[in-house]
């Protein structure tokens, strides 16, 4: 029965491939996001890029996944719904689901939650609400630019509740990161990954923050703009680009893992 296992795990395991993923995304519904980044656009540019997943994910709303999602279908590019989170520390968190209804879940309890007032699109830029076809649907008149009430426990546990994924995200950067507002990652946080922004690798990411050694670390565009898609990625060695095949990678399970060009992280 041993070898019967071990057989069967050395046969998944050769049936393996790479899946390029970028996990941090903005569309057009970000205030401070291209008005160009529409479903349509963000797909085509995502499979130019040779991307085989991505993740929508909006500042404090998730408003655009399904259209992005509805945009991919058909085509051989796999789309996550998602959302980044403004925690009450001013850090951000990307949160990852399988279905939208985890993201609409996540959406209503920091709509819930969020820094009142109207957006003032002069200052911030314009929050729009697209379909799958590129037409414009509407505008969010939330400050999304804004914080949430929710510290960062509260953030990565609601998270988990409606079965997501919790990254901290760009820990690297000074700015809207854990690390650059707290000055460290606290050790009862249960995140699922740490992500290293564009401005370096994630070899270079690993090195500079060993301490944390614990955490996964992945590497995502933060895309802003079009050209942006793609950017970096992450290389999952997965079965397929799917939520089920990302938590095991994460995890290093089933001969799953996240690698680079030049081997294993």
């Amino acid at each position: 029965m041993h070898c019967e296992s071990e057989n069967r795990l050395i046969k998944e395991r050769e049936s393996l491939g790479v899946v390029m993923a970028d996990l941090h995304v903005h569309t057009c519904l970000s205030p401070c996001a291209g008005l160009d980044l529409t479903p349509m656009k963000i797909v085509e540019k995502a499979r130019q890029r040779g991307l085989s997943l991505i993740a929508v994910t909006d500042h404090n709303s998730a408003e655009n996944a399904a259209a992005v999602m509805a945009a991919a279908k058909g085509s051989d590019l796999r789309v996550l719904p998602g959302m980044e989170v403004t925690t009450a520390e001013e850090a951000h968190v990307v949160a990852l689901f399988e279905t939208l209804e985890g993201a609409v879940a996540l959406q209503q309890v920091v709509f819930d939650n969020l820094t009142p007032g109207k957006n003032d699109e002069n200052l911030f830029g314009m929050q729009v609400i697209s379909n799958e076809f590129d037409e414009v649907d509407g505008f969010n008149e939330r400050l999304l630019i804004g914080a949430t009430s929710l510290d960062l426990g509260e953030v990565v546990d609601t998270i988990h509740r409606f079965g997501g994924l919790a990254v901290a995200a760009h820990i690297d950067r000074e700015g809207f990161s854990v690390i650059g507002q707290l000055g460290f990652i606290p050790d009862e946080m249960d995140f699922d990954a740490l992500e290293i922004s564009r401005e370096m690798s994630l070899a270079q990411g690993r090195a500079r923050f060993g301490e944390y050694e614990r955490f996964p670390f992945v590497t995502s565009s933060d895309a802003h703009s079009l050209d942006e898609i793609g950017m970096v990625s992450t290389r999952f060695r997965a079965a397929r680009p799917e939520m089920d095949e990302i938590r095991l990678a994460l995890t290093g399970e089933r001969g799953r893992e996240i690698v680079m060009a030049e081997g294993v992280c």
